[in-house]
């Protein structure tokens, strides 16, 4: 089993008293708190994309609008297919005894997912504002949305996780 090496998980571990097989349950069980947030809200939205053909107004957005929809069908499908992956990668290597290994891939796997949600919701955002006030007003309020969600989904945290560094000197 191959564990995350950084001093920081180090020394985390150490603090506890974690041997490495409990670090991995424990970030596991995080790991899984945290998609369950982003399962729900990008599996809502991956049903409203589903159900907006079969609405009567549908029909009258333009060659543009439609495949704008259809690229952010894809993306939230994709995002959809990460965030819930994790789980089938533990179910294929349940009782191997890889844990560390599962929780370093679904961690990448899941941000991931959160890049294509991004992405997709500027896009929804994006054709909302096509639709009602028209391509300009689209493209603002699309880079707006993708803008903020990149603030607040990776600047952000990366700003959390450097401040932390500096403030215990690791």
């Amino acid at each position: 089993m191959t564990q995350d090496k950084t001093p920081d998980s180090e020394d985390a571990a150490q603090a506890r008293g974690e041997t490495p097989a409990e670090r991995a349950d424990r970030n596991w069980g995080e790991l899984l708190q945290e998609l369950r947030v982003a399962q729900t809200g990008v599996q809502v939205l991956t049903a409203f994309l589903l159900s907006l053909p079969f609405q009567q107004r549908f029909t009258t957005l333009n060659h543009e609008q439609r495949v704008l929809y259809l690229a952010i069908v894809v993306l939230s499908a994709g995002a959809t297919g990460l965030l819930v992956m994790p789980v089938s990668i533990h179910r294929a290597v349940f009782g191997r005894r890889e844990k560390g290994t599962l929780v370093r891939i679904a961690s990448r796997v899941a941000q991931a997912g959160i890049a294509l949600l991004a992405l997709a919701l500027s896009g929804v955002v994006a054709l909302i504002f096509d639709v009602v006030e028209g391509r300009t007003a689209a493209i603002i309020a699309g880079a707006t949305a993708l803008v903020l969600l990149v603030v607040l989904w990776a600047v952000v945290p990366v700003a959390v996780r450097l401040r932390g560094r500096r403030t215990t000197g690791r």
